[in-house]
């Protein structure tokens, strides 16, 4: 691939789609989704997905193309983004991979470990470790077999601690050990890539403000129609800030200023697992602190 590509990472609300938007338009590039919940069509509202209006402004791949029944990999993102980036570079147009999902990124970037299928009923006896002895009991038994993973998984990821713990399980093999095995998939020199990093207290408002808009917008129906097909409480958009503080609201348990609060609370806390992500995972990637900061555009 030609050096024509950008990755625009960041936390969420700090700005990226209207920068990926921005540069879209100013070097007639396309705009690839790395934000795992901005894939899924049922999830318009609380994932922020660019509106009808802002993707009619460039070509816009992988947003809103997953139905919510059918829960994505990351290895799933990087098949169906491959093609893309392949064909946007064969019309010799630039790629603008724009989103939050920090994993999505680093498959592009470190390559993706070719980890076995972990049979269900592994992943669930894993699911079951936590349920009984929660995540420290879980963070125990990780250290003893993946002291690599324990360290690097963040508190409160429950999601990633699991895997972790059924992959060194069912495969005797530390999934940090799989994933040192990689090579990145995009070759050095194709790609330049940009993290934008709002002050703190900043970035926290926008929170705030956003989910409230979201409240406006529609998101309490949005939130009862996904109800309505009774899907799994596993799947990602299942998973989604927002989805479980109004879900209460609509069954009654939490008055509606309460769930939005909640909500905003969620949000900002994972805005701080994102920016403390990029900050370890990223730290040679230049910084913005606003989208509407000046890009310089490579010659």
């Amino acid at each position: 691939m030609p050096a024509r590509i950008w990755l625009i990472a960041g936390p969420t609300a700090s700005g990226k789609s209207a920068l990926a938007l921005r540069l879209a338009q100013q070097t007639g590039g396309e705009i690839v989704n790395a934000d795992a919940l901005q894939l899924y069509a049922d999830l318009r509202i609380l994932s922020a997905r660019p509106s009808a209006e802002e993707q009619a402004l460039a070509p816009h791949h992988l947003f809103g193309t997953v139905d919510a029944a059918d829960g994505w990999s990351v290895g799933r993102w990087l098949r169906a983004a491959l093609p893309i980036l392949d064909d946007i570079a064969a019309r010799d147009r630039t790629a603008i991979v724009v989103g939050g999902t920090g994993l999505y990124f680093r498959a592009l970037t470190n390559g993706l470990a070719m980890i076995p299928p972990v049979p269900v009923a592994a992943r669930d006896a894993a699911e079951a470790e936590f349920n009984v002895n929660g995540e420290a009991g879980v963070r125990e038994l990780l250290g003893q077999l993946d002291p690599e993973a324990e360290d690097r998984i963040e508190a409160g990821d429950r999601q990633r601690l699991v895997r972790a713990l059924a992959v060194a399980r069912h495969t005797g093999t530390p999934l940090s050990r799989w994933q040192a095995g990689t090579t990145p998939v995009l070759p050095p020199g194709s790609w330049r890539g940009l993290v934008l990093e709002p002050p703190r207290e900043a970035l926290y408002s926008r929170c705030d403000a956003r989910l409230q808009a979201m409240l406006h917008e529609g998101a309490l129906e949005e939130v009862r129609a996904l109800l309505a097909r009774k899907l799994s409480p596993q799947l990602p958009v299942m998973k989604a800030v927002g989805v479980r503080e109004f879900a209460r609201a609509l069954a009654g348990e939490l008055p509606i200023h309460e769930a939005l609060s909640q909500a905003q609370q969620a949000t900002r806390n994972y805005a701080k697992r994102q920016l403390t992500w990029f900050r370890n995972q990223t730290p040679d990637w230049p910084r913005l602190a606003s989208g509407d900061d000046p890009v310089t555009l490579p010659s």
